[in-house]
Formats: structure tokens, sequence, C-alpha cells
């Protein structure tokens, strides 16, 4: 049998997908306006931040997709849900970094891998 131990690229990737499935399903639903998403773009991004071998989050809720959104609505929230973010995570993992994002595409918030390098 082939040695089965994850490579550290490997684990940094697991990491990572960690992080996103906890960004993803603790703040989804969160109620969202116009006034809430600065502040609540930065409780996601230190909350994540927190985790270990997290390097760095940067989320972005889409502003003019809210906009529409909100102009459809006789409330003046709605949920937070995948299609008004963009989200960066970098992980950190004894020494080799991962890049992930999540964007829409094609109508569904895709996670997705972008780079993994080797920093040592």
């Amino acid at each position: 049998m082939a040695d089965s131990t994850p490579t550290d690229a490997e684990a940094a990737c697991f990491e990572a997908g960690i992080k996103f499935g906890s960004l993803y399903h603790q703040f989804a639903g969160t109620p969202l306006s116009l006034e809430s998403a600065a502040s609540l773009e930065t409780a996601i991004e230190e909350s994540i931040e927190n985790q270990p071998h997290c390097a760095e989050v940067t989320v972005e809720i889409q502003r003019e997709d809210l906009e529409a959104e909100l102009a459809e609505s006789s409330a003046d929230y709605t949920e937070l849900t995948g299609r008004f973010l963009e989200v960066e995570i970098v992980v950190d993992y004894e020494g080799r970094e991962v890049v992930t994002r999540m964007a829409m595409e094609d109508g569904y918030p895709l996670m997705k891998l972008e780079s993994v390098r080797d920093t040592t």
C-alpha cells in the first residue's frame, strides 16, 4: 500500500476548505442591509482569521447586487447568501501558502483553489 500521509500542500488545501465551510455556513442567513454591509465584512474577516493557519481573509459584499435585491423587497434588509459575497482566503501551513476564492459563477457561489506555493 502506498503512503497515504497527506502532504503539507494537501493539508493546507484542507485547511482552506475548513475555513470556507465555516465562513459560509456560519454567516449564511445573517440579516444584511446596505448600512450593515461594511461591519459584516469586517466581522466575517476577523472571525475566520481566528482559525489556525489562516493568514488573511478578504470579504467583499457586492453592493450593487444587494441594492438590486433590496429594490425588489418591501423590507430594508435581506439575508446574506453566497450571491452577495466575493471572498479570498489565504492559508499558510508548514511553508505552503494556499490562496482560495469564492465568487459567483453561472449563478452559483463557487469556491475554488487559486494557487498553492512553497514559501520556504
